[in-house]
């Protein structure tokens, strides 16, 4: 996984801790755990939280994005959303569905 900075670039002047915290410690080291729990399955927990919990903001897309690379196909993500709107509330999987729909558009 490529080293992350949105936290130093976005926040480092405002919230310098913070963002420390999330680029050094979850993005460097709990990420960074592939071998106890590939990156692949990392997106998709990730984004059955976020949908659950209705963060449904760039957050979202930037998992989205990322789960994509990390192997999730196309077909893959809509079964996990499907999944998660019967657990996470319909408008919720809708939004995600629809920031999907957008991330995977170069996909047949």
């Amino acid at each position: 996984m490529r080293k992350q900075t949105a936290g130093r670039d976005r926040l480092g002047d405002f919230a310098p801790q913070f963002a420390a915290l999330n680029d050094d410690v979850l993005f460097g080291e709990v990420w960074a755990r592939e071998k106890e729990l590939p990156l692949k399955i990392r997106s998709i927990v990730t984004i059955c939280v976020l949908v659950g919990k209705g963060v449904l903001d760039s957050s979202l897309r930037f998992h989205l994005t990322n789960a994509k690379t990390n192997g999730v196909s196309k077909s893959e993500m809509v079964e996990i959303l499907t999944q998660c709107a019967f657990y996470a509330g319909w408008p919720n999987a809708w939004a995600a569905l629809m920031m999907a729909k957008e991330v995977y558009q170069d996909e047949k």
